[in-house]
């Protein structure tokens, strides 16, 4: 029987390997995620499929409170308590020598940010597809809405305070994880984060609106114009994205010269 011995060469080669490593993105938790808000989304259209209808026209029947209110306030309550653990855990987790970090330790991050963003457009995709059209084919199908309707709950108690709160997170997790953004605010990113916060009166006017006076559902309707503030909002991430870039600039060559730089070992 063959015993392999490790010697010190080998752990130190070994060790000099992981140190000249390039960042990697996490694809494999990141499809994780991906495939569990689609699985989430998923379900949630599946039940607006079976229950909008049936128990789900009226907001003063019995059945609308069990089927839906009782979900509203569950999904709510849900997403403000992940946001007031996560706001003060990614603060007193933060980097405290933020300007000493690695270069490509912090490359790593911005490939990590590269791919959040490119799940999170696949996610927006699925909302506006299955949560904002049909809202749009609900008010043109049962012209008038009672207080409260399935696809409200869905898009405006669901999606969209699920968008704000994740919005805020990333907000503070790059202004205490990444060295650039220490001693200053992203503009660019400060607007994108604002967008949906900025559209909740919108949110109570539009509720209002179709409830009492406002039938049609047209997109360019005067009780709508206030939901063009979170599409503008939405624009404002090209300039984040032009920040990140110039910053990876700087930090893939400062990380191409740690690497090509001959170990002593080699040299020797």
């Amino acid at each position: 029987m063959a015993i392999s011995i490790s010697t010190d060469n080998d752990v130190q080669e070994k060790v000099s390997e992981e140190e000249n490593a390039l960042p990697t993105i996490p694809i494999f938790y990141l499809t994780l995620a991906l495939i569990g808000g689609l699985i989430m989304f998923g379900t949630y259209r599946w039940y607006q499929q079976n229950y909008s209808f049936t128990v789900g026209l009226d907001y003063f029947e019995p059945e609308f409170q069990i089927y839906w209110m009782n979900l509203m306030w569950a999904q709510l309550a849900v997403i403000a308590i992940v946001g007031a653990v996560s706001v003060p855990w990614l603060w007193f987790t933060r980097d405290k020598d933020i300007l000493s970090l690695p270069a490509k330790v912090e490359l790593g991050r911005y490939y990590l940010i590269f791919a959040v963003m490119a799940m999170s457009s696949v996610l927006t995709l699925v909302t506006l597809g299955l949560f904002t059209e049909a809202d749009a084919a609900w008010h043109q199908v049962t012209i008038r809405d009672t207080d409260f309707t399935p696809t409200h709950i869905a898009l405006f108690y669901f999606a969209i305070p699920l968008m704000a709160v994740g919005n805020v997170l990333a907000f503070i997790w790059v202004h205490t994880r990444l060295p650039d953004y220490s001693n200053r605010i992203s503009t660019p990113l400060a607007v994108m984060v604002a967008g949906p916060i900025l559209i909740m009166p919108n949110l109570g006017l539009n509720e209002w609106g179709h409830t009492f006076f406002y039938a049609e559902e047209l997109f360019a309707a005067p009780i709508h114009w206030g939901f063009v503030t979170l599409g503008w909002a939405f624009f404002a991430i090209g300039g984040f994205i032009l920040q990140c870039l110039n910053r990876v600039r700087v930090l893939t060559t400062l990380v191409a010269e740690e690497v090509i730089e001959v170990p002593e070992s080699e040299a020797a």
